[in-house]
């Protein structure tokens, strides 16, 4: 199983597609890109292995490991970045303006519903996250 976050960025929050297998499962969004800055920026692109989560406050969700200079990067729902996230991702339904969209938990579950059967199989699932300008030059 192989993920992709295609990213667009702009300055109140970044957008996604997010892909599996080359096809679209959902939108994703987050904070906006502020040089990796703890509970204020987006994380870097590049690849990241992704395992379950279960806490009180999200549910069961994934955590993004090995995030240089992070911790607890979560895959979690919520629908407005700037108010909402403190550097995590969100898959949403529809996005609905720059880091914000609607349905955050619908496309949560959705994802989960792929990415949890892999995970007790006891494969590895990465997640490879890029711009959309890096994509278009491929």
């Amino acid at each position: 199983m192989k993920l992709e976050l295609i990213r667009s960025y702009h300055p109140n929050g970044v957008n996604g597609e997010l892909l599996i297998d080359g096809v679209k499962v959902c939108n994703t969004i987050e904070l906006p890109w502020k040089e990796n800055q703890s509970r204020v920026s987006c994380i870097p692109e590049g690849k990241y292995q992704l395992t379950k989560r279960y806490s009180l406050r999200f549910g069961w969700h994934l955590l993004v490991n090995n995030v240089v200079n992070r911790n607890y990067i979560l895959i979690h729902a919520y629908n407005d970045a700037l108010k909402e996230s403190k550097g995590c991702i969100a898959p949403v339904s529809v996005l609905t303006g720059n880091g914000k969209g609607i349905r955050s938990r619908v496309a949560l579950q959705l994802v989960l519903s792929m990415v949890y059967p892999e995970l007790e199989k006891g494969n590895k699932v990465f997640i490879t996250i890029k711009s959309k300008a890096s994509e278009e030059s491929n």
